[in-house]
């Protein structure tokens, strides 16, 4: 090869690494930077509420667990005065996150995700945790079932407090210390339940019998945890309503604070909603 041919190849040669350095110079960027975004994905924010004679430490255990697994977690106060108050109270709480929501709802709680939800499309899934899953037009108390320990004379299981304000005939229940820690805290050290108990939040009377509204798990995919040994809302009540539902339901062996005596199994279906519905 000629000094000059010499000369053209490495012109070439040096021609193509320019163009070749420059078209990495564009495209590894770019790359690194759509495998940033696949890698940092935000994942949704998990929204805990409580039932009635509690309030929203009853989830610290299952939220500390949420938290450490990366999700945002909130918990709001559940008014617990009227189920369609209620539900407007959490759905204005709903309408100032961003993004995708995972909404989950304890006991009461549960009727009140119900009526939340519906409408709101940041919503992905609704998850269940011995609650009440109530159809358009049903009332709370009636779905506990028949071998509830809440079905029985109120005035064997409720304090009647009144409070400020009330509608005529309404009153504040809270449950009675035999009934808070028998049936309603089964499992839970007697130490920790005697202080739920000193610290429950009263649910209003008039609160059990508000016809529930338009539900939500006829749009939202749903799961649900049946605590096995539930004596408020009884295991047969719960299973009546997950299924109507169509939630994928998980059988725990507890009474009606799965959230407080399982809450690995809990943050465990939470996890499974949050992954299916991504």
């Amino acid at each position: 090869m000629s000094e000059p041919q010499r000369t053209g190849a490495r012109r070439l040669r040096l021609i193509v690494a320019a163009l070749l350095a420059a078209t990495l110079t564009v495209l590894l960027p770019a790359a690194g930077a759509a495998a940033g975004n696949r890698h940092t994905q935000p994942k949704p924010t998990i929204v805990l509420v409580h039932g009635a004679w509690a309030d929203g430490s009853s989830w610290t255990a299952v939220g500390d667990r949420l938290r450490r697994a990366g999700y945002p977690v909130r918990i709001p106060p559940n008014p617990l005065r009227n189920l369609t108050t209620d539900g407007q109270t959490i759905a204005s709480f709903l309408a100032t996150l961003t993004g995708p929501i995972i909404l989950v709802g304890h006991s009461y709680g549960g009727a009140v995700i119900t009526q939340a939800a519906t409408g709101n499309p940041n919503v992905k899934a609704l998850v269940y945790e011995d609650a009440f899953a109530p159809d358009e037009g049903e009332q709370i108390f009636p779905l506990a079932g028949e071998d509830s320990a809440l079905n029985v004379d109120p005035a064997t299981v409720f304090d009647f407090v009144p409070y400020p304000g009330a509608p005529a005939g309404d009153v504040d229940l809270y449950l009675k210390q035999a009934t808070f820690l028998g049936p309603f805290a089964a499992g839970v050290p007697r130490p920790q339940a005697l202080s739920l108990y000193a610290a429950q939040r009263p649910l209003a009377l008039s609160a059990g019998f508000t016809p529930a509204g338009v539900p939500a798990w006829k749009t939202i995919p749903s799961w649900y945890v049946l605590g096995t040994q539930d004596q408020i809302i009884t295991p047969t009540a719960q299973r009546f309503m997950a299924t109507r539902a169509g939630s994928r339901i998980t059988e725990v062996r507890a009474g009606h604070l799965a959230l407080i005596t399982k809450p690995e199994a809990v943050a465990k279906v939470i996890q499974q909603a949050a992954s299916a519905t991504a």
